[in-house]
This record gives C-alpha cells, structure tokens and sequence, in this order.
C-alpha cells in the first residue's frame, strides 16, 4: 500500500502524545520557517492512533520517561513532567486527533495549528487533550480556527471517519510508526533523523538515543518544495 500526498506537502503520520512525533512537528515548523517555505510546503496531519493500535492508553510512565530522554535532542521544543493532578492526565487522544482532521474544513494551515496547540498543550502546559472544552480553548488560542465551525464538527462526529480511515492505514505495513512522513514521490522517512533502544519495556524502563540527524527536516522540506503540480 503506498500513502497518497499532495504536491508541496508533507504527510504526516503521527500520535498527539509521541514524545518523537512532538520532535518532528517542531523541527518541521522551525525548519520549515528557517528556509522561507511557509506558504509553500503545508504539512498534512494524519492520525496514528497509538490507543487504537496497542489496544490500551499510552502509560504515564512512558511518556514521563521520555521527556528528558528525548527531550534533551531539542529543548526549543518545549518539555515539561507533568505538572496537573494525576487525576487530570488525558486517557484518549482520539477527540484530539479527531479535532485536529475536522480543522481541515477550513484549511491545512487551520489543521497545522491546531496540531501544534495541542502538542504544546500537552508536552508542555499539562493541559487535558482528552476533553472538549480544552480542544476549543487551544483552538481558539491559534487565532486562525473558527471555533464555532469546529466546535459544530466535533459535535456531529463528521470527521471521526477520517481518523477511523488513518487507522486502516496504520494497521498496514505503509506506516511503520509515530512519526511517518510522507512526500508526493514517494519519499517516506519514519522516526526522521532519530534512532533509539530502550532498557527494559516502554512504561518501567526509558529510551536512550543512539543518533539524531536534525538535517534529514531540510532536506525534506527542499524536496517536498521541488514537487509541483503536474
């Protein structure tokens, strides 16, 4: 199965709580604004469902683990423990990453705000993701989302089929992981830049590193921006 992307675009398959996807999007974002290509590359967000694919919410422990193993590879990202009651800790993504298809409605760039509100909300304002009220709040806090239009999305669930459609896709061999990207000629680099092992089980033990290539951002970027519309 191959993954179908746009010219100019960047597919991207990820999870909302992947300490390695939040790496990713930063570096697409910086990245992407460093070379002058806002406007030219859009980045097109797809769910890989995490809770969905594991049968199970993604352990504390694990995402707890993660922050200064793989938040020590680019602080700028923003990364912070857990700092709300335990009791507040999201136990889904899929409105999330529900939330962030329905924006598409409006445009890729309403999309890609959205997405990036919510990593930050999470990874590093311990905000509950999980919940309605903060979908809207960071929603509106991009200032690009018509809250009112979203909001009427998500309460009639028209762009759960897209997340339901990504998750058939994850479950084939087409998505290794979170995250894939994926550019219109069939480039595809999974975990981009980032190898890692961890010691012991994900949730008791914690990743190390073994190497970190942040170049591999522009020269995807360049490429994606060399792909025109036939």
């Amino acid at each position: 199965m191959t993954v179908a992307v746009a010219p100019n675009t960047i597919a991207v398959y990820s999870d909302l709580w992947c300490s390695f996807a939040h790496l990713a999007v930063h570096r697409l974002h910086k990245t992407r604004a460093r070379l002058g290509l806002e406007g030219v590359v859009a980045l097109d967000h797809h769910a890989f469902p995490l809770e969905l694919l594991n049968g199970h919410s993604s352990p504390r422990p694990g995402t707890d683990s993660e922050v200064s193993a793989i938040g020590r590879l680019d602080p700028d990202a923003g990364w912070r423990l857990w700092q709300a009651p335990d009791w507040t800790y999201p136990t889904t993504t899929l409105p999330a990453l529900e939330a962030v298809q329905a924006a598409k409605e409006q445009s890729l760039a309403a999309s890609e705000a959205l997405d990036l509100g919510l990593r930050k909300a999470f990874w590093v304002e311990s905000r509950c993701i999980s919940l309605r009220p903060v979908l809207l709040e960071v929603a509106a806090e991009t200032s690009v989302i018509d809250v009112d239009s979203l909001a009427e999305a998500l309460d009639t669930g028209r762009a759960r089929h897209l997340v339901m459609r990504d998750f058939a896709v994850s479950q084939t061999d087409a998505v290794r992981c979170s995250p894939h990207l994926f550019l219109a000629d069939g480039t595809d680099s999974a975990n981009p830049g980032v190898e890692v092992h961890y010691t012991g089980d994900y949730g008791t033990g914690f990743p190390i590193a073994t190497a970190d290539d942040p170049s591999v951002y522009e020269d995807l970027l360049l490429r994606a921006a060399s792909l025109q519309t036939a």
